[in-house]
Formats: C-alpha cells, structure tokens, sequence
C-alpha cells in the first residue's frame, strides 16, 4: 500500500478560514451523509468478501476495487479536516484528486487462515494494540493540525514535519483498515513512516517538497 498526500509549497489563506467557519456546511455534512449510505453497502461488500474468500482463496477483485475507492475518498476528506491538502473533495468512489493518491495493489490469493484469526482474535491482536497509539497519536496529531493552522494563516505554509505526522496517522488507519477488513495478509507495521517497498508504488501525482 502507497499512501501519497502532496506537500504543498503554498497553501491557500482564503481556503483555511473557509473550512474553518464554513467546513462543516459545505464539505463535512455533504460528505459524510452520502458516506453513511456508501459505508452500508460496503459493509455488505465486506460480508460478501469474507465468505468468498473463505471458500476460495480469493477477494473479488471489483469488490476490492470498491473498497479501496471509498477509502481514496475518506483520505481525501480526512486531508482536508487536518488542512493538509487545498481544494474541495471529490464525491465518490472513483472520484479523483490533484494533491492525494493510495495504491493498494490487488492480492492474487489471501490466507483462509488469517481471515479466521481475524474474525475471532482481530479486536485482540490487531484493533487493541493499533487503536491504543493510534489514540494517543491523533490527540498529538490534533495539537499539530491546530498549530499548523496559524502557520498557514500567518505565512501560508504548513510545516513539513507536521504534515508528515498528519499524513502518516492517516496511513497508519489505513494499513489497519485493509488488513482487519481481509484485504490484505500484511500485518500493520507499527509506525506511520512509508516503508521502503512502498516507496517503490508508482503515483500519477508528481510529488514535490
């Protein structure tokens, strides 16, 4: 899994105050009304995919393909409520973006074993211990998001080691998100750092510093 969020060399004053005061009228409510719905059916999907996999070894490639095209969507709202990336997010599945990108490159076969061990010990060995830093890493996140916020205001730029932390919770929740929900048999490394195999995924977005 690549997870790309562009750090940008500028980031627009107008666009920050308007999240600010008006985010949750025009980006928060649309978003997360039609991503209830959205999250329903992907819950069925994941059900579906659970049984499928159980039988043959094999997770639905368009199943797959939809899954991971609700989270390209949840990362790109998640950019947004932590001000690290410009621009109104695009509604749907396949919607698209300038500024973030995830490659989750499709898995040929998937552990029967490893489904079952998730079903009944996930919360144990995956969720309990995931959930416990990730926690404790989204308040720190939080006072960085906050902070980064007067820096866009006064100078228009948003620190790059603070995005790098806002950028590697949401990787993390991703990594945790793909292998708890089946869709792949690498369990979550506990950190939110790129990983060097990662780095090797190719991304339509020109990454710039």
């Amino acid at each position: 899994m690549r997870l790309i969020i562009k750090h940008q060399e500028k980031y627009s004053r107008g666009q920050l105050l308007l999240r600010a005061l008006f985010g949750w009228l025009y980006i928060y409510i649309p978003h997360f009304f039609v991503l209830m719905f959205v999250g329903l059916w992907a819950l069925i999907l994941r059900f579906i995919a659970f049984w499928v996999v159980l039988f043959t070894g094999r997770y639905p490639q368009s199943m797959f393909e939809f899954q991971v095209g609700l989270m390209k969507w949840s990362n790109r709202l998640m950019a947004r409520m932590y001000n690290i990336s410009d621009g109104y997010p695009a509604f749907g599945v396949n919607g698209t973006d300038e500024y973030t990108d995830l490659i989750v490159p499709y898995p040929e076969k998937i552990s029967r074993g490893l489904v079952l061990l998730r079903l009944f010990f996930g919360a144990f060995y995956v969720i309990l211990p995931h959930g416990f830093i990730l926690y404790f890493r989204a308040l720190f996140v939080g006072i960085l998001t906050f902070l980064a916020w007067w820096s866009v205001l006064f100078t228009g730029k948003y620190p790059a080691n603070w995005h790098n932390w806002a950028v590697g919770q949401i990787r993390w929740n991703n990594r945790v998100s793909l292998y708890i929900n089946y869709m792949t048999d690498e369990y979550p490394p506990f950190t939110g750092d790129e990983l060097p195999n990662e780095a090797e995924l190719k991304s339509e977005i020109i990454e710039t510093a």
